[in-house]
């Protein structure tokens, strides 16, 4: 079957090959018929080694298609059912996953790099971008890293729930809490920070400033309910206008530890700042003891969603079907798995919001 890999850390570009093979079937997995994969920024972190994921491996990890078969011992699924791949897999036994908290689950993780792909020329074995691996026609992973979605969910819709969409709407409903009127800030106009603005708008903020130095990524995200959108040097002049100084919510979809900064700047006193964007382990961002206690302004980590995934997928979908949020919109490329190395130039340009990489 043909797959897309990254042979070495820090390569630009994949490998589109034809003599890959799904391994690893047997109990507790499902084998899956990829339709559809969109390409997240995290998977070029991942490509350059910003996100710890061992060479070589397959990216990808929004994606959704068919499940063909499953392992013994799955329930719950059954072949034929259209799934949606979950790149944090929970465990459903830790703490955090009784406490129904299980996009904070890591078990998952204790496999990175594990052999999910077999490469036929020089027999080398490789894994699955965080146990996942859609840049590929088929996969093999573990049962808890499928969500069944409804059928008539479009593969491209479903891919983007995958990681994105759920990540940026979750951010805004689960963890910030947006309340009707607030003022909010999204710091970085991709997929990511779309989705969040769609997320805030459904929360009924009052004013969403979307902030991006690319022209066409601050226009699209006028079109999903940005109420405007300004080039980063004016982020501190727009927060002062405001009542209190500052907005009530800053969302950094960014991951550099810049951008938190001048979110937490942008932020009123007793406001909050969310971090949504993947970045380095050193990249540090500081703040004095002094302005921590005095401002009140709160810092919130928000990953996968900040709630359990199932959950915030169900919410994503039942959005869709009100017509509330737009998933369709924010599909504007559309490559077959040989052209991937052109979605990744679209998503380094700025050119692409999400680029789906389709396998027929």
């Amino acid at each position: 079957m043909r797959a897309a890999v990254l042979h070495e850390t820090g390569q630009e570009t994949l490998d589109v090959r034809e003599d890959v093979t799904a391994v690893g079937f047997g109990p507790g997995t499902v084998r899956v018929r990829m339709r559809a994969a969109s390409l997240c920024h995290s998977d070029l972190s991942a490509m350059s080694g910003v996100l710890p994921q061992p060479a070589p491996f397959v990216p990808g990890h929004e994606g959704a298609g068919d499940v063909l078969e499953v392992g013994e011992g799955v329930t719950g699924l059954a072949a034929g059912d259209r799934v949606v791949l979950c790149w944090m897999a929970p465990c459903g036994r830790c703490d955090h996953c009784r406490q129904d908290r299980g996009h904070l689950c890591v078990a998952s993780l204790r496999s990175l790099g594990a052999p999910g792909f077999r490469i036929a020329e020089g027999e080398v074995d490789a894994s699955g971008f965080y146990g996942t691996g859609a840049f590929a026609e088929e996969v093999v992973v573990a049962a808890n890293a499928v969500i069944k979605v409804p059928a008539d969910l479009p593969y491209e819709a479903a891919a983007l729930i995958g990681c994105g969409v759920t990540t940026g709407v979750g951010a805004a409903v689960n963890t910030a809490r947006v309340e009707p009127g607030a003022s909010v800030a999204v710091i970085g106009a991709g997929g990511v920070g779309v989705a969040t603005v769609q997320g805030a708008r459904v929360c009924g903020a009052g004013r969403i400033t979307v902030v991006d130095p690319v022209a066409s990524r601050r226009e699209r995200a006028l079109a999903f309910g940005a109420t405007e959108a300004i080039v980063p040097e004016e982020l501190k002049a727009a927060a002062k206008k405001l009542p209190g100084g500052g907005f009530d919510y800053v969302f950094e979809a960014v991951g550099r530890a810049a951008t938190v900064r001048a979110g937490y700047e942008a932020a009123r006193r007793g406001g909050a700042v969310v971090v949504i964007g993947a970045g380095a382990q050193d990249d540090l961002a500081q703040f004095t003891m002094g302005e921590l206690f005095f401002n009140e302004k709160r810092l919130l980590p928000s990953l996968y969603g900040g709630a359990t995934v199932t959950r915030t997928i169900g919410l994503v979908v039942d959005l869709w079907r009100a017509g509330r949020i737009d998933l369709g919109g924010m599909v504007t490329h559309r490559v077959g798995l040989t052209d991937v190395n052109e979605a990744i130039a679209q998503m380094r340009s700025g050119e692409a919001l999400r680029t789906v990489v389709t396998m027929d």
